[in-house]
C-alpha cells in the first residue's frame, strides 16, 4: 500500500499520464485539466498560438493505491523540436478538436515506467506566468507559450510485501496433536482393563462440577502389558453339585461342644501309691 495521505486530491498521487485537451468535452474522464495558473489566472495555451480556440495542460493520477499496477511518469522534459527524443520518453498525448494546433517549437515529453520499478515520480504539475514567481517544492520544466511549467517529484513508497503463509510439511502434519487425536479415537482399543471400563460418568470423580476430582490420568485407558498376564489355562470345574449354605446352617453343620476335653480337663491326676 502506498505511503499517501488519506486524500483524495490527485496530487498526493503519482501522475499516470499528461496530455493536452481542448475543454472538459475532449478531456478524458481519467484527466484533470490544469485551466489556471498557481496565481489564478486562465492557462489557455492557444493565446499564444494566435487561435481563438482554447488549449490546456490535462494530467491522470494513480488514484488506486490499494493496488497501484500499470506505469507512471518518473520524468517531464520540454525540447525543443529539432533536439532528438531522448530514450524511453514520448511526446504527450493530443486530445484535441481538429482545428487546434499545438506550437511545435518546444514538445512537452513525459518518460513513464512501471510501478514496480519507480523509485521516483512527478506528483503534480503546476503553471504560473512570465514572472519570477518561485513555487516552493516544485522544479521549473521551462517556458512555454507565456507560461512557466513546474512540476514536483517524490520519493514512491512501495507497498509492503505481505509474508509468506508458511507451508507445514508432511512429517509436521503428522505430528499434529488434532490429527494425533482422531486416530486415537478411530483405533479400537485392546485388552481394556474391566475395573475401567465400568466406571461410569455418573461417578464423583468423573463429574464435570467437581473439576478437583478429575485426575492426570482420566480419559487414559488401563492395559496390563502382556508381561504380566497369565498364561495358564484353568480347566473348567464341574460345579453342579455346588451347594450354598446359610451362615446359621455352617454353624449347625460344623457344632462342636468340646465334652471330651472337658471331661479329660476334670479328671483328677494320678496320685502316687
Amino acid at each position: 500500500m502506498m505511503a499517501a495521505p488519506e486524500t483524495n486530491d490527485p496530487s498526493c498521487y503519482p501522475l499516470t499520464g499528461m496530455g493536452w485537451s481542448s475543454n472538459p468535452s475532449t478531456c478524458p474522464k481519467e484527466y484533470q485539466l490544469i485551466n489556471t495558473t498557481a496565481d489564478g489566472s486562465s492557462a489557455n495555451f492557444a493565446k499564444g498560438f494566435g487561435q481563438k480556440s482554447s488549449c490546456f495542460l490535462c494530467v491522470s493520477s494513480l488514484l488506486n493505491k490499494e493496488n497501484p499496477q500499470g506505469d507512471i511518469v518518473s520524468d517531464i522534459q520540454l525540447l525543443p523540436d529539432k533536439n532528438p527524443l531522448p530514450s524511453g520518453y514520448a511526446f504527450i498525448a493530443e486530445f484535441l478538436d481538429p482545428k487546434v494546433n499545438v506550437s511545435k517549437k518546444k514538445r512537452l515529453c513525459i518518460k513513464r515506467v512501471p510501478f514496480s520499478e519507480a523509485d521516483t515520480a512527478v506528483f503534480d504539475v503546476k503553471l504560473t506566468g512570465k514572472s519570477k514567481q518561485i513555487v516552493p517544492l516544485y522544479t521549473c520544466i521551462g517556458e512555454l507559450s507565456g507560461f512557466v511549467i513546474w512540476c514536483r517529484k517524490g520519493k514512491v513508497a512501495k507497498p509492503k510485501p505481505l509474508p509468506k503463509p508458511r507451508s507445514i510439511s508432511f512429517d509436521m502434519r503428522g505430528l499434529s496433536l488434532e490429527n494425533e487425536s482422531s486416530r486415537i479415537k478411530e483405533e479400537p482399543l485392546v485388552r481394556i482393563s474391566k475395573r475401567r471400563t465400568n466406571l461410569e460418568h455418573k461417578d464423583s470423580i468423573y463429574s464435570a462440577e467437581n473439576i478437583y476430582g478429575i485426575s492426570a490420568m482420566d480419559g487414559v485407558p488401563f492395559v496390563l502389558h502382556p508381561r504380566f498376564e497369565s498364561n495358564v489355562n484353568v480347566p473348567n470345574a464341574n460345579i453342579r453339585n455346588f451347594q450354598i449354605k446359610s451362615h446359621a446352617e455352617i454353624e449347625n453343620e460344623y457344632n462342636y461342644s468340646f465334652m471330651t476335653e472337658k471331661t479329660a480337663a476334670a479328671r483328677l491326676p494320678p496320685t502316687a501309691s
